[in-house]
């Protein structure tokens, strides 16, 4: 049987850590609340204007380097975004695996050649590609605790740089897309080269509105050449909201099943405790017996 003592440190060592994941899924669900309100602000925004790009750019022949499409992909980029901070269940690692997953099932002849390379947002995922044998070649660790519109245009406006430079043909992100508290959706999907008919029916909205036809001042190509920029940032803005509201939804339901496992834990623990303790007492009194036993013998 177990030693009293060592079964009391247990169960106060539980106690400790139930105590810490408690205040940790409270402090989670504080910032999810913060980070639901950025988040849901900003997707009618996002989505606003690239139903706007995708009409611009379907219905009009404005040719812009952001809407080429390459002859020939020989470079792609990955723009990984993580979190900073573990304990929040498989929420990196679900996500790693899936790019990983799809970088060795669409891209395999990319990686073998060294043209595929990695930018990876938060440490977490500067830890795990950077560890593999991955060409990363930006890293932004400590990204999420203070998150700036300014750094994450400043990001994809380098990697709009670059795919208009010709160095890279393809850009995609990879992030968590918020669903729910206990649940996220691993995204995948390609930014760059633009393609207006897709965004056009992925935002096809009433027949009647997209019948009409809008007049543009000064003129369609100048608002396009100022809107294009802005929707990719936008959509790297908004992986990224979405990205930190799943981090924290993750957070907040991995501490609650650790605070309700410690729990059950806690009860084991006492009742093995109160077993050693009725054994150590009826072990106690046979002693006592035996004793005054003997006594009276003699």
């Amino acid at each position: 049987m177990a030693n009293l003592r060592d079964i009391r440190n247990r169960i106060s060592s539980v106690n400790n850590t139930q105590q810490i994941t408690k205040a940790m899924k409270m402090v989670a669900a504080a910032k999810l609340r913060k980070a639901q309100d950025r988040m849901t602000e900003t997707r009618p925004y996002a989505n606003k204007i690239e139903e706007v790009v995708g009409r611009l750019a379907n219905s009009s022949s404005v040719s812009n380097p952001l809407l080429r499409t390459p002859e020939e992909t020989k470079n792609i980029l990955f723009i990984v975004v993580g979190s900073d901070r573990g304990l929040c269940g498989g929420f990196n690692n679900n996500l790693f695996k899936e790019v990983e997953n799809q970088l060795h099932s669409n891209f395999q002849e990319y990686l073998d050649n060294d043209s595929l390379s990695v930018l990876t947002i938060g440490k977490k995922a500067t830890a795990h590609f950077g560890k593999r044998n991955y060409n990363v070649t930006d890293r932004f660790p400590g990204f999420f605790d203070d998150i700036k519109y300014d750094v994450t245009s400043d990001i994809m406006t380098t990697a709009t740089a670059h795919f208009i430079a010709g160095d890279y043909d393809e850009v995609y992100i990879a992030f968590n897309e918020f669903k729910s508290v206990i649940a996220q959706n691993r995204r995948v999907q390609k930014v760059l080269p633009l393609d207006p008919e897709k965004i056009a029916n992925s935002k096809s909205g009433d027949a009647s509105e997209q019948a009409i036809d809008y007049l543009y001042e000064p003129n369609s190509e100048a608002i396009l050449d100022r809107l294009l920029p802005l929707h990719l940032n936008m959509q790297l803005w908004r992986a990224v909201l979405e990205s930190n509201a799943s981090e924290q939804g993750a957070r907040m339901t991995a501490m609650d099943s650790a605070t309700e496992n410690a729990k059950d834990l806690e009860k084991e623990l006492r009742l093995k405790y109160n077993q050693a303790r009725q054994s150590a007492i009826t072990t106690e009194i046979s002693e006592i017996v035996s004793g005054a036993q003997a006594l009276s013998d003699n």
